[in-house]
């Protein structure tokens, strides 16, 4: 189930739901409006020119208020808030129509896990031929969260738990199987 806006504001007042900083124009009725942060990460080139999968990635990573996001260019972003999930509880992120029709493609992967806590890593893409300025504060997407069934079992604890700032990817943590 799909949680409205009531159930957002009730379970932020009761500290069930944890999102800070948030202002009350965020709650929509079916979301909560998410807003860029300013710190951006940029895969710095190999020597190779080919990244691998079982070795660390390297980034470089900035803070700043405002990013020029170059045509065909791809950053990692994060949000603003900091975000604490119970274990019952699930989101996605999606992107704003009114962006995306920029040519901005805004994406984590598109789900946070029951139990999770920390800011957002937002993948960012410019499809457009123009250079798209992006200044930290900014509404760039929303945050939908969904009840499930039951408590999870085995709740989020893994190797992004309590992340800040543009977080780089650690697939190179994972194990073969």
């Amino acid at each position: 189930m799909i949680l409205s806006d009531k159930t957002i504001a009730r379970m932020l007042e009761n500290g069930t739901l944890t999102i800070s900083p948030l202002e009350k124009e965020q709650i929509q009725p079916a979301s909560v409006d998410i807003r860029l942060g300013n710190t951006f990460s940029i895969v710095e080139d190999s020597s190779t020119g080919i990244i691998t999968l079982d070795k660390e990635i390297s980034y470089k990573t900035i803070s700043t208020d405002t990013y020029i996001l170059l045509p065909n260019q791809f950053i990692l972003a994060t949000t603003m808030e900091y975000f604490e999930l119970p274990d019952d509880l699930t989101a996605f992120v999606e992107g704003r129509s009114s962006l995306g029709r920029m040519g901005l493609f805004i994406q984590n992967a598109g789900w946070v896990d029951p139990g999770f806590k920390g800011e957002i890593t937002l993948e960012l893409f410019n499809a457009n031929r123009c250079a798209i300025e992006l200044k930290a504060g900014r509404r760039v997407g929303q945050l939908v969260f969904a009840q499930l069934d039951d408590v999870a079992l085995n709740p989020y604890n893994g190797k992004y738990q309590h992340q800040r700032g543009a977080t780089g990817s650690k697939v190179f943590l994972d194990i073969p199987r």
